[in-house]
């Protein structure tokens, strides 16, 4: 396991704490999920409480190296402050000269807000120089944003080549959740994979054959598993480059005693929206003219039997169009079963996460995960870059 905040001595330290703070906000700027910010005060009351100098580092949107008013961090710092019922202080401009008095100004238990750090176009190009100037600010790195981990950004990666850098409690929960899935998983484990991008879930698949007993696939890219056994799928969105690979790995998941379950019926759509008129159609025989949107009901029957048998489950990705009301049934029956099981269950990617939110589910699953493509890359067993700048305990 990687250091954490209790590893080290941070009493009158400057810490330097990245977060992840990219909240939803309306068009009036109000923030309307404030999840991503209450999930990171167990860290800053600690160091608090420590007696930690806290400066907080985010990205909110994507500003592209501009600065964007309607993307400052300025409506976090008040929904933080009032959490916290304390003052927080802010810096408008990172590379300012009177930010680091700021900085050295602080007394111990005090917290500093940065503004967005994607204002300045060397975060996301980790330029040296930028990454040094972060690093100045501070003597201890915190890295609390697995949804960035991984990232080599200067805030993420960059800054802890030039300063000790430890685990927030956020990112230690995340690395302990997925390690025990991924190397000590309690049978029968299932998988559920969904989502538009064959692509990104290949990896994991292959990654997944040796630990799982069960993959259920969803979402686009169970149409290009479809095509490849020999199926019809009509205008259904297929990565034709990925036929060849996820013919071999079907058949190699056979081999291995691997239940790949696809979708048995489909709901499709001759249209990509919402009012789209839609129809039932067994897997393999969707119409020329038509497009797949969302798992049928004998398909969700059957993904049922198998969440209800698992000790162990991996979510990652909705089962259908998950954007539109008439296509979130398959995804919103398969949180609930998720929520109701007794198995240990890790969700992440934004809609699956949604789905358990927006059903009240948060709590009745074991580990909701902040960070899809930091999580993605873990299942396809790879290293999150700026968790490995971390050093082991």
């Amino acid at each position: 396991m990687k250091k954490t905040i209790r590893d080290i001595d941070v009493s009158g330290k400057r810490v330097f704490v990245r977060v992840d703070y990219n909240v939803p906000m309306n068009a009036e700027l109000k923030i309307m999920d404030d999840t991503r910010i209450v999930s990171t005060l167990p860290t800053i009351n600690y160091l608090v409480e420590h007696g930690a100098r806290v400066i907080l580092c985010s990205h909110l949107g994507r500003p592209n190296g501009q600065v964007d008013p309607k993307l400052s961090l300025r409506p976090v710092l008040a929904r933080l402050s009032k959490l916290m019922d304390r003052p927080i202080s802010f810096a408008e401009d990172v590379t300012d000269k009177s930010t680091l008095e700021m900085v050295n100004s602080m007394h111990d238990g005090d917290i500093l807000m940065l503004e967005n750090i994607r204002f300045y176009k060397e975060e996301e190009k980790n330029t040296e120089s930028f990454a040094k100037k972060l690093a100045n600010l501070a003597d201890i790195f915190v890295l609390e944003a697995f949804a960035t981990a991984h990232r080599k950004h200067a805030s993420t990666y960059g800054i802890a080549q030039y300063i000790p850098a430890v685990c927030g409690f956020l990112v230690e929960e995340e690395l302990r959740m997925f390690d025990k899935v991924l190397t000590s998983p309690e049978h029968p484990f299932v998988a559920i994979l969904g989502g538009a991008k064959v692509s990104d879930k290949l990896p994991v698949i292959e990654n997944l054959l040796d630990k799982v007993d069960t993959i259920l696939i969803g979402g686009g890219m169970a149409y290009t598993f479809i095509k490849a056994i020999g199926g019809n799928v009509g205008m259904s969105i297929v990565d034709n480059s990925k036929l060849d690979l996820a013919k071999e790995i079907y058949e190699r998941a056979k081999e291995k005693g691997v239940k790949i379950i696809l979708p048995i019926d489909n709901i499709g759509a001759k249209e990509f929206s919402e009012d789209a008129e839609s129809k039932l159609f067994n897997s393999g025989f969707i119409s020329d003219d038509y497009q797949g949107m969302d798992i049928g009901p004998k398909t969700i029957k059957t993904f049922k039997k198998e969440i209800k048998k698992a000790k162990t489950i991996v979510w990652n990705g909705p089962v259908g169009v998950y954007e539109y009301e008439k296509f979130k049934r398959g995804t919103n029956k398969i949180a609930k079963y998720v929520a109701k099981s007794k198995a240990i269950s890790v969700i992440g990617g934004g809609d699956s996460v949604a789905a358990i939110q927006s059903l009240g589910y948060a709590k009745k699953v074991t580990h909701l995960s902040t960070g899809g493509g930091a999580s993605l890359m873990l299942l396809q067993g790879k290293k999150l870059p700026c968790v490995e700048m971390i050093e082991d305990i």
